[in-house]
């Protein structure tokens, strides 16, 4: 793999490649890797451990603290830009697309492939955020054994409201979705939690616009049909074998305007139906409820984002580290 320099500056590097999945088509990803200069200590541990990050849907990876929580605690810490996003986004493509979230499978195959290349077979943790919380989520439940932990920050696994919500979108967007994939669905935009996280709004976390635009890709159907299919496997359970820990605002302000609210909840997901679904993943499922926070529980305010570091060491020192380290989150 040809690693270099990342955009994060310091410590991170990059590499794109190409992964063909069942249906043949070769997709580019590109996976990050932090490489702090003490490099993860597995003295304490005698293992070695490492942990992929997978982003939401119209975004990529550029939240070097979380980096830094999990190479503290001696995790080796990757994540990665999926095809038609972020680092991964070519010209001639559609921002944000697939047609399939089995789609995604191959790249986070092959990451996982690079990254147990450097030495003894890693215990590997895979953590998804919103969008890459569902293809985690999927991901896991097809390759039983791949992975030892998974780590879901407000995983999008279902619509607004309830299964009726979802099944009539999925009645409507079908025609539209097998004929014209690509077709883009004239909904409205809003770009209420871009403003509470971007430091060129009311944030405090520069973000690239080219990789996570304020109103986010343009939705097609295609897309949108993967997703309501991704949400039905949801719905009829899982059965994931290993420790789940899902993170969650305390509340949701989903409406169509501003309100101050939004600074102190999720804004783009219904927390409530997300709770409910997430007992459905598999047999050992923690979720925790964060006190204002928003849609990315580690972008909040800095005493919530500290309360969610809290919470995902105290899960991680009982499932997946014992009696190893227990460095204090950042």
């Amino acid at each position: 793999m040809d690693w270099h320099p990342d955009i994060l500056g310091d410590g991170f590097e990059a590499c794109s490649f190409e992964a063909a999945g069942d249906d043949g088509v070769a997709r580019t990803a590109t996976l990050v890797r932090y490489r702090p200069a003490a490099g993860p200590d597995t003295k304490a541990s005698g293992r070695r451990r490492a942990v992929l990050f997978l982003h939401g849907w119209s975004d990529y990876f550029f939240n070097v603290d979380l980096a830094r929580f999990w190479a503290l605690r001696g995790y080796e810490f990757h994540a990665l830009d999926m095809h038609n996003h972020g680092r991964s986004l070519r010209p001639d493509a559609p921002g944000g697309y697939v047609g399939d979230l089995a789609d995604y499978d191959a790249e986070i195959s092959k990451a996982i492939g690079v990254i147990g290349s450097g030495g003894p077979q890693p215990e590997l943790t895979l953590m998804g955020h919103s969008t890459g919380g569902l293809v985690a989520a999927l991901w896991v439940a097809n390759h039983p054994g791949a992975a030892s932990q998974l780590v879901l920050n407000s995983p999008w696994l279902e619509m607004h409201g309830n299964s009726l919500v979802r099944r009539a979108a999925s009645t409507m967007v079908a025609p539209v979705a097998r004929f014209r994939p690509e077709a883009i669905l004239r909904l409205p935009e809003r770009g209420f939690y871009w403003r509470t996280i971007s430091s060129s709004a009311e944030g405090e976390w520069a973000l690239d616009d080219r990789y996570r635009p304020p109103m986010a890709f343009p939705l097609r159907a295609g897309w949108l049909s993967a997703i309501l299919a991704g949400h039905a496997k949801v719905a009829r359970g899982l059965r994931i074998e290993i420790p789940i820990l899902v993170l969650l605002s305390q509340g949701s302000a989903n409406g169509p305007f501003w309100t101050e609210e939004m600074r102190r909840t999720d804004a783009v997901l219904d927390v409530n139906i997300i709770a409910l679904r997430a007992l459905t993943l598999g047999r050992t499922v923690t979720v925790e409820r964060i006190d204002g926070a928003l849609h990315d529980v580690f972008l909040s305010p800095p005493k919530v984002r500290a309360d969610a570091y809290a919470r995902l060491a105290r899960w991680l020192r009982g499932y997946a580290e014992g009696d190893a380290a227990s460095t204090a989150p950042p």
